[in-house]
């Protein structure tokens, strides 16, 4: 196999929840709403369309035709916000698989997407956008193949509304991505440690700490969102290689971050905070690199 074929690398384009925060005190971890990419086995995954999904598909102009695999854990408006500004899916030649569960509703992702996209919404109609886009609803539970070896589990997410997590395998390898999920208050969920059991990375909602998440004063219970420390938990009991705290609040400037980063370390040393900009290496580029190493933090443009 080709090294540019057996890899596993994950980068992260937007790592906010709620609301893009752009300004002087996001600078070092960025101020765009949730993307994810997963380039595996020669297959690109890209897991919600929040406004960092802009800054992918400026990457991917110099890499036309495109093809991608787009996974949407729901459909608030910080995972979709992005997608009418997702150059790409405007040029004819690429295909996009959009995947995502049916909405409590019944409206399934392409339904959501056009609206998003309907006046008084926006100017420009989902129709516009010239890429062959599939759209592939997915039933909670169901497991993806995308080819190569790549499969994709879902689960269902304690958040309102409904999210589905994934689980990315590939040859032993696994990333999953548990975003806008919340926490019981009296075990742990099944689902979430499913999905994050034995796995190279997880990246993981943590949106609030502790003492916000219970604050007598604004309490964030029923909010759908967890803590680092509830992470830590998770990652500790699912046998976790690296936990990355992702889905950060827009009330956290770069400083409040910091701090949170190193108590997050103090209980589970291996961890990161994420970042725009930064990549994880969990297969090998190739043969030359130390394979006693399967994990390394490199930082890419955005």
């Amino acid at each position: 196999m080709s090294s540019a074929l057996a890899h596993f690398v994950i980068n992260f384009w937007g790592v906010r929840g709620s609301i893009s925060c752009p300004g002087s005190s996001t600078v070092r971890y960025g101020g765009n709403t949730p993307c994810v990419e997963m380039q595996v086995g020669g297959k690109r995954l890209i897991f919600d369309g929040g406004t960092g999904i802009r800054v992918l598909g400026r990457s991917l102009l110099s890499q036309i035709p495109v093809e991608a695999h787009l996974f949407f854990t729901h459909s608030h408006w910080d995972h979709i916000q992005g997608f009418p500004f997702f150059v790409p899916a405007f040029v004819k030649g690429n295909r996009f698989h959009i995947h995502a569960a049916v909405a409590p509703d019944g409206s399934t992702i392409e339904k959501r997407l056009n609206d998003q996209m309907r006046h008084p919404n926006f100017p420009v109609p989902l129709q516009v956008m010239a890429a062959d886009l599939q759209f592939k609803d997915i039933q909670i539970g169901q497991s993806v193949s995308v080819g190569d070896e790549v499969l994709v589990e879902t689960a269902l997410l304690n958040h309102p509304g409904q999210a589905l997590g994934y689980r990315v395998n590939w040859q032993g390898h696994a990333a999953a991505y548990v975003t806008d999920t919340e926490h019981y208050p009296d075990r742990m969920d099944e689902n979430v440690l499913k999905l994050a059991q034995d796995a190279d990375v997880l990246i993981y909602d943590a949106t609030y700490t502790d003492d916000e998440y219970y604050s007598k004063q604004s309490s964030k219970v029923g909010w759908g969102h967890s803590t680092w420390q509830e992470a830590v938990k998770v990652a500790k009991a699912a046998n976790v290689k690296k936990l990355v705290i992702f889905h950060h609040d827009p009330l956290h400037d770069d400083d409040f971050l910091d701090q949170i980063g190193k108590d997050v370390a103090r209980a589970f040393p291996n961890s990161i905070m994420a970042r725009e900009g930064v990549s994880l290496q969990i297969a090998p580029l190739s043969s030359s690199l130390n394979l006693t190493k399967p994990l390394k933090e490199i930082q890419v443009s955005v």
